[in-house]
């Protein structure tokens, strides 16, 4: 309860600063919407082509891909500043700011650096969400159900993800490059996983379930989930939990400027 009063706060405090600068908060909100409207730009090149993603129509691939983005840019207005910050601390040798606060490190973080410029991404995948639902519509009331487990676990393995990246900045400083091969993992998660070979559709269920992050949640209000997937929850959660206690491991390896 502690935390949640804290993280509270600081949003109102980071939507507050934001503010300040309403043009330029504005701008970028508007900008990341663009951008990220763009994202299903490929799909629908494919299908007004007349070609398609095997057993899966336009506006299923649409539903997936909005979930993916919904997801991701809503694990990154919470945990996206810690991984920049993180770099910036150690590049700097500032962590000592950190360290000091009468907080656990990761905690004081992950509510400090709420991130309100990623806002645009957010609206972006409502809205995709939204229109593709309309045309796929739900499948029951209990795929609801089962639609907000998955997108959960999905949740899990994003901030898992960013707190493994935040982790490696305590050895390797200057990792700027690190989010490059994640987004190019997760890449394998925005489109149906049952076009990919079995290894790969093995290794994004189970290995790195990036299928959670779009596939199986928009499978399960399409009723088209396997059980497999509900096991898929439990690796995510581990993710979660390993980036939590590597990146506190790795606080410990931090030795001042430029790590």
């Amino acid at each position: 309860m502690r935390f949640i009063k804290l993280y509270g706060k600081c949003i109102k405090i980071a939507i507050a600063g934001a503010l300040a600068y309403r043009l330029n908060f504005l701008l970028t909100t508007l900008l990341a919407t663009i951008l990220n409207a763009l994202f299903p730009i490929v799909t629908i090149l494919i299908y007004n082509a007349g070609a398609s993603f095997p057993g899966w129509d336009f506006y299923e691939v649409l539903l997936i891909q909005g979930v993916f983005l919904l997801t991701s840019n809503l694990a990154y207005l919470m945990f996206d500043g810690v991984l920049w910050t993180t770099m910036q601390h150690v590049r700097e040798g500032t962590f000592e700011v950190v360290l000091l606060k009468p907080l656990s490190p990761l905690t004081y973080l992950v509510s400090t650096t709420f991130t309100p410029e990623i806002f645009g991404g957010v609206i972006a995948g409502s809205v995709l969400f939204g229109f593709s639902l309309f045309f796929t519509g739900v499948s029951s009331f209990a795929a609801i159900g089962q639609f907000l487990l998955l997108f959960a676990g999905g949740f899990c393995l994003m901030a898992g993800l960013c707190l493994l990246m935040s982790a490696t900045a305590f050895k390797w400083v200057d990792n700027g490059r690190i989010p490059e091969i994640y987004d190019s993992v997760m890449t394998f998660g925005k489109y149906p996983v049952t076009i990919f070979p079995q290894a790969v559709r093995g290794a994004a269920s189970f290995v790195i379930p990036v299928a959670m992050i779009g596939f199986f949640p928009a499978s399960a209000l399409l009723d088209r989930v396997e059980i497999a997937a509900f096991f898929a929850v439990i690796p995510c959660v581990l993710f979660m939990l390993f980036g939590i206690w590597v990146y506190n491991k790795m606080i410990k390896l931090y030795e001042g400027v430029g790590g």
